[in-house]
């Protein structure tokens, strides 16, 4: 058993044992309620990785006295989900704990499902993909859906505590000294991922050489064994979207110390795509008439950054950033080309006026098209009164300027004049 990995000795025995996540499985709460009633329900667990999601479904089923059998959606075949159907026929009942349940193909999923229905399988999925973009609907409609969040420092600490002291399981039966800044660094540099502290624990309780009897891991050691382990990021996973979503609004909320922080998280994923995707959107979307030079600007920043790449890529966007942030916002064009678009899906619109059509070729002037229509240029100012919209619509107004920027506050001084 030694030879297995520690964070894996170190899995809950049973609920109580389970690391953090006191929203789940603190007094009162839903999963508790479950295990004290005797009532355990197919669910899915979803969260970042290293939260205690398949430790908590071991927890949850050593709490019950229910046999349980670990599989993997993407790795284990159909043949290993008709073992698993006979082995809960022999028991009377059996927990399946599917890992990357979000992988689970259709002839698998046809499989389990009457036996899932019937409750011979109870079924507590993994992953970590948001269920509700992810997972087949056949599945998520027969689950409760429980979400699992990084774990708080003083969480894992703890974890890291119960670890180096416990004997049968942990590294209690070696003489080690874990300094407190070191067990601070294991905890910080995980970011949360309970399996990331611990493995750094075990490199370092293995590798140390013994000083005085004693196996001492200082703060060099731990940083030695975390290495990069301070940031972990999927750029395929639910998290991206959310730091790109966080981006995003920490700069049309105008704070630009939130902006570079979600903007280092992107920069140390190396999702440069990412980041120059959003950042001209941003530009076009949020700021918009009130600085129009902000979208040009933007780009040529993205080009620069993509050119000399990282780590120098980092100096231009955060000046683009930077201004992006502190420019005066405003939506008003995309809103109003959007309230157009609405009107023209709803069926909103209404004939062009006859002297706007086309009057280009022979016998358009005998249909009334492009008569009466006055060319702007010919008149004082190039500018001249006359319809444009159709007569259902002659009196809509799309666009409603902001008092924001001095680009934009100009914009409305010349449209207020010519809509009088």
């Amino acid at each position: 058993m030694m030879n297995q990995p520690l964070a894996f000795r170190m899995r809950p025995k049973n609920i109580d044992e389970v690391i953090g996540q006191q929203h789940l499985v603190g007094d009162g709460q839903m999963i508790r309620r479950m295990v004290e009633a005797n009532r355990l329900h197919s669910m899915v667990l979803y969260g970042p990785p290293g939260t205690g999601k398949t430790s908590m479904a071991i927890g949850i089923a050593n709490s019950l006295q229910i046999r349980y059998k670990l599989l993997n959606a993407a790795i284990d075949k159909k043949k290993d989900m008709e073992i698993a159907v006979e082995e809960a026929k022999m028991s009377g009942q059996l927990v399946v704990i599917l890992d990357e349940v979000h992988r689970l193909d259709k002839a698998k999923q046809d499989f389990l499902l009457p036996h899932v229905e019937s409750n011979l399988i109870t079924l507590i999925g993994c992953t970590t993909e948001n269920p509700y973009h992810s997972i087949n609907p056949a599945i998520r409609s027969r689950s409760h859906i429980f979400e699992l969040f990084r774990l708080e420092l003083n969480d894992i600490i703890d974890a890291l505590n119960r670890a180096i002291d416990d004997s049968k399981n942990g590294l209690g039966d070696l003489p080690l000294v874990v300094e407190e800044e070191a067990k601070e660094h294991f905890a910080n540099a995980s970011n949360g991922d309970l399996r990331a502290a611990l493995n750094g624990l075990e490199l370092a309780a293995y590798s140390t050489p013994r000083k005085d009897g004693n196996v001492i891991i200082d703060l060099a050691n731990a940083e030695a064994c975390m290495q990069k382990k301070s940031f972990s990021h999927d750029k395929g996973g639910d998290a991206h979207y959310d730091v790109l979503s966080a981006f995003q609004k920490s700069i049309r909320g105008s704070d630009v110390d939130a902006a570079l922080h979600y903007l280092g998280r992107l920069i140390e994923a190396g999702d440069l795509d990412s980041i120059a995707r959003r950042m001209l959107v941003i530009a076009y979307e949020d700021i918009g008439l009130a600085n129009p030079q902000a979208g040009p600007r933007a780009l040529a920043a993205v080009q620069t950054a993509e050119r000399i790449g990282f780590p120098e890529a980092r100096i231009p966007l955060s000046v683009a950033i930077v201004e992006l942030c502190l420019s005066p916002k405003s939506n008003s064009a995309y809103s109003a080309l959007d309230a157009a678009l609405h009107d023209i899906r709803t069926g909103n619109t209404g004939e062009i006026p006859a002297h706007l059509k086309d009057a280009h070729y022979k016998g358009a002037a005998s249909l009334g098209r492009g008569v009466d229509y006055k060319y702007p240029h010919n008149y004082e100012g190039g500018w001249v009164q006359q319809q444009y919209l159709p007569d259902k619509i002659k009196n809509k107004q799309y666009y409603h300027p902001k008092d924001t920027g001095k680009f934009e506050k100009g914009l409305q001084q010349i449209y207020q004049k010519l809509k009088k």
